[in-house]
C-alpha cells in the first residue's frame, strides 16, 4: 500500500502552484495524495489528516507564517492523538528558520529551491524511518 501523504496550504497563503507541482511529483513517484486546497485552518488539516489516515502532512506556506502554522499543526496533531502523523514543511524558509521548525515538530523542510528529487526521497525516508520530528 503506497504512503498517503496530506498536501495542505495553511493561513492565507493563496498561491498553490508549488504546492500542486509538488503534489504532482509526489503522486509520480508512487505515494497516494490528498490535496486540501489553499487556506485551510490548521485544524481542519488535522481533522482531514486523521481522517485520510496519512503517514505525512506536507505543509505549503509562502506566507511568512511559516512557524506559528507548523506548531498549530503539530500540536493539533498530538492533542488529537494522531502524534504517529509526521509533518514536514515546504515553501519561502529562510534559512534561520529551519532548526526552528524542527523544533517544533517537523519531521523536514523543504525550503524554496529544494529540487523535486530531494522532496520526494525526503518524504520516502521521513515515512520509511518514522520520524516525527520533535
Amino acid at each position: 500500500m503506497p504512503e498517503r501523504v496530506l498536501i495542505a496550504k495553511p493561513g492565507l497563503d493563496g498561491h498553490d502552484r508549488g504546492a500542486k507541482v509538488i503534489a504532482y511529483a509526489l503522486r509520480e513517484a508512487g505515494f497516494e495524495i490528498i490535496y486540501t486546497g489553499i487556506r485551510q485552518r490548521p485544524r481542519d488539516i488535522v481533522t482531514i489528516a486523521i481522517q485520510e489516515d496519512v503517514d505525512v502532512v506536507g505543509l505549503s506556506i509562502l506566507s511568512g507564517s511559516h512557524l506559528a502554522l507548523t506548531k498549530k499543526v503539530v500540536e493539533g496533531l498530538r492533542s488529537r492523538g494522531a502524534a504517529d502523523i509526521s509533518v514536514v514543511v515546504g515553501g519561502t524558509i529562510p534559512d534561520k528558520d529551519r532548526s526552528a521548525l524542527v523544533e517544533a515538530g517537523a519531521a523536514a523542510v523543504f525550503p524554496t529551491g529544494t529540487s523535486l528529487q530531494q522532496v520526494v526521497n525526503g518524504v520516502r525516508a521521513v515515512c520509511q524511518s518514522g520520524i516525527k520530528g520533535s
